[in-house]
């Protein structure tokens, strides 16, 4: 199966995520008048394809960039919080994690993007609804984004988190791919660009009877820049140009697919094929909210992932007003 035909079903439902993509921004800041220096988290996944010249970019601003890569946003949010890095894109979730454990440290800035969200099976196995996961083996990186998406409309639904076999995969999503084409899984959890990759190569289809993107507990934002509190406070207006360029490369990619299709395989390395796909099925533009920041705090402690209802603290940790102040 084609992958331009298997995410057909899955760009109509895409759709409705646009009204909430990327908004344009205002005039560029002035350069600082003293040269400064951010250390930057980087995630190699393709909803941060923004940050491909971020570098380059920030030089104009008299922002030096220090690199910092990282396979997992856990990874990031543990360096953010010990302030290893300035800023870095983690996961919603992050906030709520935070706050259980009593920091203050992580400050979320604004949601990076929006995608429908379809389970990835196995070629040759079929799972066309939810009762169809009974007996199946599907592979998870627990505690991650898209876990959480997973098994908040799991519980939504009411269908019983038993009904699969869990199958625990570390690292990145090519341990996934290589599962999925062992048979050592039936389906997967995953994000993009693996996802698209999966089925590009043939080994996977997108399950349209099983979206899971829209649960009430977490929403479609599929990450989040953030930055430590310290940097915030001493580095603020380097920080304030960052998130410019950032979301002013965002503005332009939301608005041209091809743009967003190629920088999102410089900077993840993979086929821009693959790229110009998955990239339909993103929308650049954050939808994450305060609201929806207390919401999956909420959601966390009633399912055990955190030890505390910290739902007020997660979302005190969520200030999109400097990003709200850069656009129109």
């Amino acid at each position: 199966m084609k992958l331009s035909t298997a995410i057909t079903a899955v760009l109509t439902a895409v759709s409705a995520l646009a009204a909430t993509a990327a908004h344009a921004v205002g005039p560029a800041p002035a350069p600082l008048a003293q040269r400064e220096t951010l250390t930057i988290g980087f995630v190699k996944v393709g909803h941060l394809a923004p940050l491909l010249n971020i570098e380059e970019e920030l030089k104009k601003f008299n922002v030096d960039v220090k690199r910092a890569e990282f396979v997992r946003y856990a990874d990031a949010r543990t360096a953010l919080m010990s302030n290893s890095v300035d800023i870095s894109a983690v996961g919603p979730g992050d906030l709520a994690i935070a706050a259980s454990q009593g920091s203050k440290n992580l400050v979320g800035l604004t949601g990076v993007a929006g995608s429908v969200k379809n389970l990835v099976v196995r070629k040759g196995v079929v799972i066309n609804d939810w009762k169809d996961l009974a007996g199946k083996k599907i592979g998870i990186a627990p505690g991650s984004a898209v876990w959480f998406q997973w098994a908040m409309t799991m519980i939504e639904k009411g269908v019983p988190y038993n009904t699969f076999t869990p199958v625990n995969i570390q690292g990145g999503g090519t341990a996934f791919i290589q599962a999925l084409k062992k048979g050592d899984i039936d389906a997967m959890v995953l994000w993009e660009p693996f996802e698209s990759q999966a089925v590009a190569e043939g080994d996977g289809y997108f399950a349209k009877g099983l979206e899971y993107s829209k649960s009430k507990a977490v929403g479609a934002e599929l990450g989040m820049l953030a930055a430590s509190r310290e940097a915030l406070t001493n580095k603020q207006e380097a920080i304030r140009r960052f998130l410019w360029v950032y979301l002013n490369t965002e503005d332009q990619m939301a608005k041209n697919n091809d743009m967003f299709a190629d920088a999102y395989a410089k900077y993840s390395g993979l086929p821009l094929a693959v790229t110009k796909e998955s990239s339909k099925i993103i929308k650049l533009g954050g939808v994450l909210t305060k609201e929806q920041v207390k919401l999956q705090a909420e959601a966390a402690f009633k399912q055990g992932i955190v030890q505390k209802d910290v739902g007020n603290e997660a979302a005190a940790l969520y200030d999109d007003s400097m990003a709200q102040s850069i656009r129109r």
